[in-house]
């Protein structure tokens, strides 16, 4: 079994799409982020970055949009609430018409860049999501609720007036963001709510929301199932979660889930196939965000990661192997990524025994609450950019401990490109971009068995070795005399321009320019598999602008 401390892992967004089938019997689950949607709303892959997963994506659970739940849910409340409580099994009976007004409908007009075609945008799609307002004049809600947003409007419970808003910041990667309006009209009446901690398993929650069904606010309620690291399906991660069995179906994304009076969640996600799992984003999480945009001004760092691939060490051979005790467990090192301060300080085949002084299991686990065991990805999740992790490891039989700084990857191939538009150079109608997730996510909901093979193992395989690397491909040719005979070499890596190692797009920008001022007869391109394409620099000049004018290009680069 091999798992994964924030390495290849997250590259793995969008595997879960991959039919599985042929791996097992039963039909396959699906998880999904929900808002409800005026027109069909794509459904981002998942990733993951939790360690006990298995790392083949054939025997992951595929991914699709559910319809409601049948769970009853208590929709359409009147305007006039104060006298509603809802009493929960087990718990003593608590308001939650006290929260209604702090409950907002968020109204949401995006538009997603087209990657085949990066100068294009695709059509507008409107959607609706829930949030909450906190202390500061602040409303959280989910970051896919407004992800490639052209607009943001938000309404207040029983208020018929829609107010404009803004996005002040956004973590993708947790699927949080943060709203603020400056009418002072919208804040009148409303309270924060406060933020409470992880609620006991078989505690009640009550989810506040928009669904999808009606218009008004609703409440569905249900009991706490389970607290562990789960894929978050917009975030293109793993990270803490708790699963709940109230029904949160399309609209409730970004409402609270309140427990005594405070808010112990974020509903976020649902799970397909399975009857009323739903999964709510829990507190640490949520502060970890708040603090993490308030140390950087509003703008998201991210959660950091040692970078490291390990393997349990359940079998006892192993463990003798390499020189525990018997009453030592831990997990072994197998990979290290570059470019991480684990690279500098740790070794392949070091044996981790603790990490910040929490003994770590031979299934890679860590003791949490009350006899549950949870990853130790859960204590890098807790931890900032820049803070320091002590890791108690066992190297050659002799027993070490190293402080490691932990910062967020960096990923050789992005995963999530949200809210930015996509890069591209034009040349001679060769249209070069970054290799990207997103781009891949282009070939459909089953791009793992669809994009082209070599590009896909290379997203979710190698890591970056130099701080400015990128992988440049040539992703289509606009036909013309010029380039007539290469349009065939469509999805191959560029390697070389003009003899000169091609490091990202902006390198290869600057070397198709020195080209042409060198006076140089021809540009050569080296491609994959020692591909070739000569282009002569007269001939790219003449035809480049006809070129643009045809396909109603309006500039040649997006740097």
């Amino acid at each position: 079994l091999l798992f994964s401390s924030g390495v290849g892992m997250q590259a793995m967004r969008g595997v879960f799409l991959a039919r599985a089938a042929s791996a097992q019997t039963s039909p396959p689950v699906a998880l999904t982020r929900f808002f409800c949607v005026v027109s069909p709303l794509k459904q981002s892959p998942l990733a993951r970055r939790s360690d006990f997963l298995n790392s083949d994506p054939k025997f992951q659970p595929s991914m699709r949009r559910v319809g409601l739940s049948s769970r009853q849910t208590f929709g359409r409340v009147p305007g006039d609430a104060r006298g509603i409580t809802t009493r929960l099994a087990g718990s003593d009976a608590f308001n939650l018409s006290d929260a209604f007004n702090s409950v907002i409908k968020v109204y949401t007009v995006a538009a997603s860049p087209n990657w085949f075609m990066p100068w294009q945008m695709k059509s507008q799609r409107e959607s609706t999501g829930s949030g909450f307002i906190i202390e500061g004049r602040r409303i959280l809600t989910n970051a896919h609720c407004v992800a490639d947003m052209n607009n943001v409007m938000i309404r207040k419970h029983g208020d018929p007036n829609k107010y404009s808003a803004r996005v002040v910041a956004v973590g993708h990667e947790c699927d949080l963001a943060m709203l603020t309006t400056d009418n002072e009209e919208f804040w009148e009446g409303t309270q924060p709510l406060s933020l409470g901690g992880i609620p006991e398993l078989q505690d009640p929650v009550a989810v506040v929301g928009y669904p999808t069904g009606g218009d008004n606010i609703s409440v569905s309620v249900g009991v706490v199932s389970r607290v562990e690291p789960q894929q978050y399906v917009h975030g293109a991660t793993s990270l803490l979660a708790i699963q709940i069995d109230a029904a949160i179906n399309p609209g409730n994304s970004g409402g609270p889930a309140i427990m005594n009076n405070e808010v112990v969640g974020v509903a976020f996600q649902s799970l397909e196939g399975a009857e009323n799992i739903g999964f709510i984003i829990p507190v640490p999480i949520i502060q970890h965000f708040l603090k993490d945009i308030e140390v950087g001004n509003n703008e998201y760092t991210g959660f950091p990661a040692l970078g490291i691939s390990c393997q349990a060490l359940e079998n006892s051979q192993l463990r003798h192997f390499y020189g525990m005790t018997e009453k030592e467990t831990g997990v072994l090192i197998c990979k290290i990524r570059p470019l991480t301060d684990s690279y500098a300080k740790l070794q392949k085949h070091d044996v981790i025994l603790a990490v910040d002084d929490q003994p770590v299991g031979n299934d890679g686990t860590v003791a949490f609450r009350n006899r549950e065991r949870i990853s130790f990805d859960y204590i890098l999740s807790s931890k900032y950019s820049g803070d320091y992790i002590d890791v108690k490891i066992l190297r050659n039989k002799e027993r070490l401990t190293v402080q490691v700084a932990a910062k967020p990857l960096q990923h050789l191939v992005p995963i999530q490109q949200y809210d930015l538009l996509p890069r591209y150079l034009i040349y001679a109608g060769l249209v070069f971009t970054p290799l990207s997730q997103p781009y891949l996510h282009e070939y459909g909901d089953d791009w793992y068995h669809t994009s082209p093979r070599r590009l896909c193992d290379r997203a979710l395989n190698m890591d970056k070795t130099e701080e400015d690397q990128e992988l440049v491909v040539l992703s289509q040719v606009l036909q013309d005399k010029a380039n007539q005979g290469y349009e065939a070499l469509c999805n191959l890596q560029v390697l070389e321009c003009n003899g000169v190692t091609v490091k990202n797009l902006k390198h290869l920008a600057a070397l198709i320019k020195e080209g042409e001022a060198g006076n140089e007869a021809f540009q050569q391109l080296i491609l994959d598999d020692n591909r070739v394409i000569i282009l002569e620099c007269q001939k790219a000049k003449d035809c480049h602008a006809g070129i643009l004018l045809r396909h109603r290009i309006a500039s040649d680069v997006q740097l």
